[in-house]
């Protein structure tokens, strides 16, 4: 009986133990160690808010988009990150804040931001909290380490230059399709009204179903269709608080999620079959990505006589999945906010026109003619320094280390807002906030006094966008290919609410009014 008391006793004992221990483990995350934090990076010098108990400015930083437009004016940072506006206005361009109990370091030093994008090792992409998120996409974007060299290194050939050559005539296809679909719409009418943000989404998935899939376009169309309905799902899920546990409720939102992700694998892997029965067979499959790609994965196993250096199946079919997601979305925001300040700004537009009439005539663009398009080119890195695809990127400090002098503690998150950089006056001068293309007349590392660092619309470092040569390409085309047959001013309906919810996207649509080219003039 004693024994039994003894242990009784002890097990008593271990369960107040506990009872105590789970409450201060919480309280020292949730306050204990945030201030600590706080007080170290005060002692460096950083200046920054202070931490508020659990949430710290997790609701500021959300906070990014408003019920109304704005004025249409391109100074948009205080529409689009308010809080990060007014931070920097506050404590300058390196501070600190809170997302939850966790420090966020941002900055807006061009310099810093270029150190901390090579110091891959040391700042990775911060784990994805939301679990909705991996059904969208995930492949080389999200992997570190290892993984991630072995996976940018299979799919680099896809994006060659020589590779991208072949894709020109699918994307000049997908536009012709486009543009017929809007000469159909005009009807008797010398002009029309279109929301064009949507067709311009359309052709971009449009583009990627042909360039990806080829031969298999039709089931590369089901695909964009999908994985439109999931993004439309996700975009509701991000702007909500995630509970843990609640994908897996038997609820019509998951159950179609479920579904529909099924679907796109299955597709997709069905096309990966067909395209290795037919490599196998001695055929030729460098005409697509999806092609390229298998080759490429195919070449690294035989190389090396061991299939752990190649893709699983079901990397391949993540990788083509984020294939639709990055490249529609990069693209389609491109396209729309070049069309919205084109029709601001006619005096560009036509400069634009008459260079595309003097390299194409009324012809169908080449590879040769694209590279002469300097005008074309100037607009479009003009563009994506007012209307960058992504707002700011982020990394996870996974080990302590110092960045521009400070000490981070491991699990400091440093955010790096492009459209802050992409906007500072110090380094883009007076007009920063203005439309003004002629400041990349002598290409990007002479548009501003800091060099081409402070120029960020696909990233920076060894992480930089694979997929920007395929972008800038699939822009040319359809722009080139629009200037040939409309030109085109806001519409009165037009209004101006850029938001931020994963990229860069007007809110409202962009209502423009076109008019078709008169083209015996236009030569």
């Amino acid at each position: 009986m004693e024994i039994m008391s003894q242990y009784r006793w002890v097990a008593s004992w271990c369960a107040v133990a506990m009872a105590m221990a789970v409450p201060w483990k919480m309280l020292e995350w949730v306050w204990f160690k945030p201030k600590r934090l706080e007080k170290c990076l005060r002692q460096q010098g950083l200046t920054g808010t202070s931490y508020k108990l659990l949430f710290g400015d997790t609701k500021e930083i959300m906070q990014t988009t408003t019920l109304e437009p704005m004025n249409l004016s391109d100074d948009i940072m205080p529409r689009v990150m308010p809080f990060v506006h007014r931070a920097i206005q506050t404590y300058g361009n390196i501070f600190f804040a809170w997302f939850g109990p966790v420090p966020t370091l941002h900055i807006i030093d061009p310099e810093v931001v270029r150190d901390v994008l090579s110091r891959m090792n040391e700042f990775q992409k911060p784990r994805k909290n939301n679990p909705y998120i991996k059904i969208l996409s995930t492949g080389v974007i999200d992997y570190e380490g290892d993984k991630w060299s072995k996976h940018r290194k299979i799919i680099n050939p896809t994006f060659h230059a020589e590779k991208l050559k072949l894709m020109a005539p699918a994307m000049c296809l997908s536009c012709c399709e486009m543009i017929k679909r809007w000469e159909t719409l005009f009807s008797n009418e010398q002009s029309l009204e279109l929301d064009v943000f949507p067709h311009l989404q359309t052709l971009s998935g449009d583009v990627i179903s042909r360039t990806a899939f080829g031969s298999s376009y039709e089931e590369g169309v089901r695909i964009f269709d999908l994985q439109n309905e999931i993004g439309s799902i996700l975009m509701h899920v991000i702007q909500s608080l995630y509970i843990p546990g609640s994908r897996f409720l038997p609820n019509s939102r998951n159950k179609r999620m479920v579904e529909i992700d099924h679907e796109v694998k299955t597709l997709i892997k069905d096309m990966i079959y067909k395209r290795t029965i037919a490599m196998e067979a001695g055929k030729s499959m460098n005409d697509d990505l999806l092609g390229i790609l298998l080759q490429s994965n195919y070449n690294e196993i035989q190389e090396t006589g061991n299939k752990k250096f190649g893709m699983s199946i079901d990397e391949i079919i993540e990788e083509c999945k984020l294939f639709y997601f990055a490249g529609h979305e990069t693209v389609g925001n491109l396209l729309v906010w070049t069309m919205v300040l084109l029709s601001r700004y006619p005096h560009w537009q036509e400069l634009a026109r008459e260079e595309v009439f003097q390299v194409f005539a009324h012809n169908q663009p080449n590879i040769d003619g694209l590279s002469r398009l300097k005008i074309v080119n100037m607009i479009l890195l003009e563009v994506l320094r007012l209307y960058p695809g992504v707002t700011a990127l982020y990394r996870m400090c996974i080990k302590e280390t110092k960045v521009a002098g400070i000490n981070l503690p491991e699990g400091t998150l440093v955010i790096m807002p492009i459209l802050a950089m992409h906007h500072d006056q110090e380094t883009w001068g007076d007009d920063a906030m203005e439309f003004n293309p002629q400041r990349f007349s002598q290409g990007v590392s002479n548009a501003t006094t800091r060099g081409q660092h402070s120029y960020f619309p696909f990233g920076g470092g060894p992480r930089i966008c694979i997929g920007q040569n395929f972008a800038m390409l699939e822009a040319k085309i359809a722009m080139a290919m629009i200037l040939q047959r409309f030109s085109f001013v806001l519409s009165p309906s037009y209004s101006h609410a850029p938001q931020s919810i994963v990229t860069l996207q007007p809110q409202y649509g962009a209502h423009l009014i076109l008019r078709k080219v008169n083209l015996s003039k236009s030569v």
